[in-house]
């Protein structure tokens, strides 16, 4: 393990350390091998990690000490999370197992559903230690399937090739899921990011709190999550999403929970539809804007944040007095603030006003670690608008 220097490092706890923070010539070095970090000054060990000479992140931590990063270094930390979420937080049947750097482990991503897992490597530094990582999981969980879903663009920046595929078992039906009482079918090969959207778990059951009727709209619906638990709950409710793909696995969803008369699902870009909505005078007691990153760097964060604006303005076009809006964020280059900055922006230009019911972040086994706020996400506000 090569040794480098850095600058006095002003980010306690962070566990990214930057190309411009490096003293050592770090351009011999191979990406993704391990290295031990200390500060130059004062010749104190910052941590073992992993190093990318080609990353703007040039280093990514794995511990705050010296130590050997080894087959029981990683059974460790992955036990450690195994631990947290189905003794802590009594989870069982599907959650996120790994959450990069908030279990310590900075460019893994790891869903559990049920006996399938599906595996993300984000980073030069992971691929190294991946058959590791897959041997360790394999033997923990014995799952019936495991793929790989390494087809992030991340990877790109990291000189990694962009693949799925499936590792163990085989995949020829939709995956299902549990969540509460409900059963949902999604493609982890095929579908958006792993699959299914499990950071947002919390926010659909206290939604489900407030509304058990009335008419609305889930808007980027993809495989219906947030339409079946509010149909379940006896409101009629229309999904909107762009993916015929979606569309078609959504219709299966509220099926299998008979739930298909209280639901329909249209392909249509959400916007449009909007359009046509506004211009027939349709309006709805409840509407859920859930859309994917609008942002993916710093450079977009503005036309991002009049995008929002766009979006949620639209929305509470169609809503009745007293009706509820439930809006997320998961660009996590929006901060909280930012974002309830945007809602009240919005509300201040379509001349309403309403109250706010809840603000809400990502599940809890999506953990947010405080010295990291990259690891903080998803926004999610629920008002009644007046």
């Amino acid at each position: 393990m090569e040794k480098i220097f850095v600058k006095p490092l002003k980010r306690h706890g962070s566990l990214w350390i930057y190309q411009n923070e490096i003293l050592s010539d770090i351009t011999h070095i191979n990406a993704g091998s391990l290295v031990k970090v200390f500060e130059e000054k004062t010749n104190k060990i910052i941590g073992t990690g992993y190093i990318n000479p080609q990353s703007v992140i040039a280093v990514r931590l794995l511990s705050f000490g010296d130590e050997q990063i080894n087959k029981n270094f990683l059974r460790e930390r992955i036990q450690k999370s195994h631990k947290y979420r189905e003794d802590f937080l009594g989870l069982k049947e599907s959650y996120r197992l790994i959450f990069s750097e908030s279990d310590f482990l900075p460019g893994l991503i790891v869903d559990k559903y049920g006996k399938c897992l599906v595996i993300q490597i984000l980073t030069a530094g992971m691929e190294r230690l991946k058959d590791l990582i897959v041997e360790i999981l394999d033997k923990l969980l014995v799952p019936e399937v495991i793929i790989l879903r390494n087809d992030a663009q991340p990877r790109v920046k990291e000189g990694l090739k962009v693949e799925k595929m499936v590792i163990k078992g085989c995949v020829d039906n939709l995956i299902m899921t549990k969540e509460d009482d409900l059963k949902f079918y999604f493609d982890p090969l095929h579908g958006q990011k792993t699959g299914f959207f499990l950071d947002q778990r919390e926010n659909r059951l206290y939604l489900k709190s407030l509304i058990s009727s009335g008419e609305g709209l889930d808007l980027f619906c993809y495989v219906g999550a947030w339409s079946i638990h509010l149909a379940k709950r006896g409101a009629n409710i229309t999904g909107i999403d762009s993916s015929e793909k979606a569309i078609e696995i959504a219709k299966q969803n509220a099926m299998l929970n008979n739930v298909q008369d209280k639901c329909r699902f249209i392909k249509a870009d959400v916007f449009d539809y909007l359009r046509w909505e506004a211009k027939k005078g349709k309006k709805y007691d409840f509407i859920v804007v859930d859309p994917p990153a609008f942002v993916k760097s710093r450079q977009e964060k503005k036309d991002a944040i009049e995008g929002y604006v766009n979006l949620n303005r639209m929305a509470l076009k169609l809503l009745r007095k007293n009706g509820i809006l439930a809006t997320s964020s998961c660009s996590q280059h929006i901060s909280e603030t930012d974002f309830l900055e945007i809602i009240k922006k919005t509300f201040k230009a379509s001349k309403k006003t309403g109250i706010l019911l809840y603000k809400g972040t990502q599940s809890k086994d999506h953990p947010i670690l405080l010295t990291m706020p990259e690891t903080s996400y998803l926004k999610c506000l629920m008002l009644r608008v007046f």
